[in-house]
């Protein structure tokens, strides 16, 4: 029994009786239903009893003053201009919020096993919306960006359950078909959500998606891709509405190999009339695993890992239990904080063929590396030369996702390093953060080049991005005192609390 908002005692429903079957609680015990929300508790959103209330984003009109406070203590979660209190709150939130406090110079060593993949994940969620019955997934990273997944699924009348590293996703009785603005705009890969909604009930509702902002990343070639498969799609705005009379196969040529157009076309493929012929499709593992997860489900796909996929639409997909992969982003991530800090790190739990462009690079710089099945042993001892020139490609080229990670181990590298980001067009944005630390680093367009100094010193930093945030921890971890990292959300969004996996490897990390 637990209390609720208002002090009486309720108790949350069991697995069997949420889903009402009893597969679930043979699989799946026990299971603690996800609290994900904007609200407390885990909530949407609530009201007091009385003649007025509060939401979260919005204050109930009252005849106060605009200085007033509004007086029903619920000031902490009301961002209305009205408020003067609300303000106050807010600037004690954000000096409230945790960051990371590094002190660099330590050497790593250990052995750390790699979570699941959060680019793997979130489409196969995505997909499970298309399943008639219920999905067990395995190996979930436990992210923010998970949260938001089960969130949209939720809001479609799905049931979703998570306990460990398991989920539960029930899309058998799917109702809904728009998603709530405030979540695709927390996520960009959201998106994905498109193909797969309308496949699943006729249409879908979406607004342009968010996530980390990294420049222009347009979603034409999904559109492109989906309207060729017989859907209709209407822009007003930034609001999107899918629709169709029934999917047809198609031939589709994506002029380049977009991940989450690839994985939005895949989605709706599947429950199209006919054979789909999908030619420069992306070749990321993560297509690969999406691919696996559908054939699992009953989905007809030949040519994963390939420029061509080839799909023969099913009337319907069943669920089932399946693995996600491991993360390769976070895998490379270890490494190079091993690499940089220097040590003897075995990274486990992985495929290294998923990341063979990185381990050149490594190699490269002077680490020395053992490569079995399923995990890398490297060995540094930090002292790094330059790679010369470093281009991000899509798979199986160098992935632009290590790119910042790589950025901070070309500051300290002897030599100059070129780096040229050839897939999105505001990956820089960690550069100042760099240079505050003591980085000797130019930038001429979409290309940084960084002379390797002696030494970084430590400093309040900021994380912008994911991926840039990733960097900003690795550079801390090989500079000299003391660094403070905030902007921990957009770390959180693909690190699965990061610094107990480098706490455990010897790194002094701490989140306060």
């Amino acid at each position: 029994m637990q209390q609720n908002a208002y002090g009486k005692d309720t108790a949350l429903p069991g697995a069997q009786q949420k889903f009402g079957f009893q597969s679930v609680s043979a699989v799946l015990r026990p299971v603690r239903f996800h609290q994900f929300g904007p609200g407390p508790f885990g909530l949407p959103g609530f009201r007091l009893p009385g003649d007025h209330g509060h939401f979260p984003g919005k204050l109930l009109q009252r005849e106060t003053s605009k200085s007033a406070p509004c007086g029903n203590d619920l000031c902490d979660i009301c961002t209305s201009g009205d408020c003067i209190r609300a303000a106050e709150r807010k600037k004690e939130r954000e000096e409230r919020e945790p960051f990371f406090r590094i002190t660099g110079g330590q050497t790593l060593r250990g052995d750390i096993r790699v979570h699941g993949a959060k680019n793997s994940v979130l489409p196969i969620m995505a997909a499970s919306a298309l399943c008639s019955t219920p999905v067990l997934l395995s190996r979930v990273p436990r992210l923010s960006d998970t949260g938001v997944s089960l969130r949209i699924l939720d809001s479609l009348g799905c049931k979703s359950a998570l306990s460990g590293t398991e989920a539960v996703i029930d899309a058998s009785h799917i109702s809904g078909s728009r998603i709530p603005d405030r979540l695709v705009r927390e996520m960009r890969s959201s998106v994905v959500f498109l193909g797969s909604v309308a496949a699943r009930t006729g249409e879908a509702f979406l607004c342009l998606p968010g996530g980390c902002e990294l420049g222009a990343r347009p979603i034409d070639l999904h559109l492109m891709g989906l309207r060729a498969l017989g859907m209709t799609i209407e822009e007003r705005g930034e609001k999107l509405h899918a629709y169709h009379n029934g999917l047809r196969g198609a031939e589709i040529t994506l002029p380049f190999p977009s991940v989450g157009a690839t994985e939005n076309i895949l989605l709706a493929a599947v429950l199209a009339d006919g054979e789909t012929v999908l030619k420069g499709a992306a070749r990321e593992p993560e297509i690969a695993d999406l691919c696996r997860f559908l054939r699992e489900c009953g989905a007809v796909i030949v040519g994963e890992g390939s420029s061509t996929l080839y799909i023969e639409g099913v009337r319907s997909l069943h669920g089932c239990s399946y693995p996600v992969m491991a993360d390769r982003i976070e895998a490379a991530t270890f490494l190079c904080c091993t690499a940089v800090c220097g040590g003897d790190v075995t990274v486990t739990g992985f495929d290294p063929a998923t990341i063979g462009s990185i381990l050149a690079t490594l190699r490269e710089m002077g680490c020395s590396l053992q490569i079995y099945r399923d995990s890398v042993r490297i060995q540094s001892d930090g002292r790094l030369l330059a790679p010369g020139r470093i281009e991000t490609e899509p798979f199986p080229g160098f992935p632009t996702d290590a790119q910042p990670i790589f950025m901070a181990l070309g500051c300290l590298a002897k030599g100059e390093t070129v780096i040229r980001e050839r897939i999105f067009e505001s990956r820089f944005k960690h550069l100042p953060q760099f240079v505050r630390m003591g980085a000797d680093i130019t930038v001429d367009g979409q290309e940084a080049v960084l002379h390797g100094v002696e030494r970084l010193h430590g400093s309040p930093l900021k994380a912008m991005d994911l991926r840039g945030g990733a960097a900003l921890v690795t550079a801390a971890l090989a500079a000299e005192g003391e660094s403070r990292i905030h902007g921990l959300s957009h770390i959180d969004r693909g690190y699965e609390r990061l610094e107990r996996s480098l706490q455990s490897l010897g790194a002094d990390i701490s989140r306060i």
